[in-house]
C-alpha cells in the first residue's frame, strides 16, 4: 500500500509539473506575439497581471491535490501599494512564483539565461521583468520601475539558501532602495521541505505535503549607506532563521 501511495504521489507531482510547464509555454507563446504589438505600459500591466493570475490558479489547483499547502495571504495587503521592494529569503525555486501570485504589480529580477528560456522568457519580457546580466542596467531599470509605481520582488541572497542561517546578502537591494527612495519590506518564506532547494531535482518526491508559509516582517527605510543597510537586513533575516531553527535546503 505504501508503494502504491508513493507511486500515486509521484504521478501527481509529475502531473503538476507538466501542467505548470504547459501553462507557462502557452502563455509565453502568446506573449511572444503580443510583445511587439502592445505599447510598453500596456504590455507591462497585462504581462504582470496574467503571470500573477496563472500562478495563483496553479497554486489553488495544487492545493486541491493535497500535495502542496501554501499560506501566503499575508501578501495581499501589498497588492495595490506602489513603489515597494519586497525582499525575501530564498529556500526554494518556488519562492518567486509564490510571491508574484499575490502581487500583480510586481516585477522580478531574473538571471540572463532564464530570460531566454522558452517557458519563461517571452512572458518576462512582456512584463518588463529585469535581467541581471549587467549590474548597472539592472539597477537603473529597477529604480525606474519603482519610481513609476511598480513593485520589485528580490532575493538579497542572490541564489537559493545553502548556508546557515542565510547566504551573504549583496548590497544591490539597498542601493536600489536608496536611488529610488523606496522602502524595503522584509518577507519570510518558511518551509520544512527540501523540495527544489539547491541541488534537489524537479522529479524527486519530497516528504508530503509540501508546506510554504509567508510571513511579513519589518519595513526598512532607504539609507544613505547601502552597505550598512545590507548588513542590517542580513542580520535581521539571520536572527529570524536562528530563532525559528529554520534550516536552509
Amino acid at each position: 500500500m505504501s508503494r502504491l501511495r508513493t507511486a500515486a504521489s509521484t504521478a501527481w507531482l509529475l502531473t503538476l509539473l507538466l501542467l505548470l510547464g504547459l501553462m507557462s509555454l502557452s502563455w509565453n507563446l502568446l506573449a511572444a506575439v503580443l510583445y511587439p504589438l502592445l505599447a510598453r505600459q500596456r504590455g507591462l500591466a497585462l504581462g504582470r497581471r496574467v503571470i500573477s493570475r496563472c500562478y495563483g490558479g496553479f497554486w489553488a489547483f495544487a492545493e486541491l491535490t493535497g500535495m502542496i499547502r501554501i499560506e501566503s495571504q499575508a501578501m495581499d495587503r501589498f497588492r495595490d501599494e506602489s513603489g515597494l521592494i519586497i525582499a525575501a529569503n530564498h529556500p526554494s525555486m518556488m519562492d518567486a512564483l509564490i510571491l508574484v501570485a499575490r502581487l500583480p504589480r510586481s516585477a522580478c529580477i531574473m538571471k540572463a539565461d532564464l530570460m531566454k528560456n522558452v517557458f519563461l522568457g517571452a512572458g518576462a519580457r512582456l512584463a518588463r521583468y529585469i535581467c541581471n546580466d549587467s549590474p548597472r542596467s539592472m539597477i537603473r531599470l529597477a529604480v525606474s520601475d519603482l519610481q513609476g509605481g511598480g513593485q520589485l520582488v528580490i532575493f538579497p541572497e542572490g541564489t537559493r539558501t545553502t548556508q546557515w542561517p542565510v547566504n551573504p546578502f549583496n548590497s544591490g537591494v539597498a542601493l536600489i532602495a536608496k536611488l529610488a527612495q523606496t522602502p524595503i519590506q522584509a518577507v519570510f518564506i518558511d518551509t520544512d521541505s527540501p523540495y527544489l532547494g539547491k541541488g534537489w531535482p524537479l522529479w524527486r518526491l519530497p516528504p508530503l505535503p509540501i508546506v510554504f508559509r509567508v510571513r511579513v516582517g519589518e519595513r526598512f527605510a532607504p539609507s544613505a549607506d547601502p552597505a550598512a543597510l545590507s548588513r542590517q537586513l542580513e542580520q535581521y533575516f539571520a536572527t529570524d532563521a536562528i530563532a525559528r531553527n529554520r534550516a536552509p535546503w
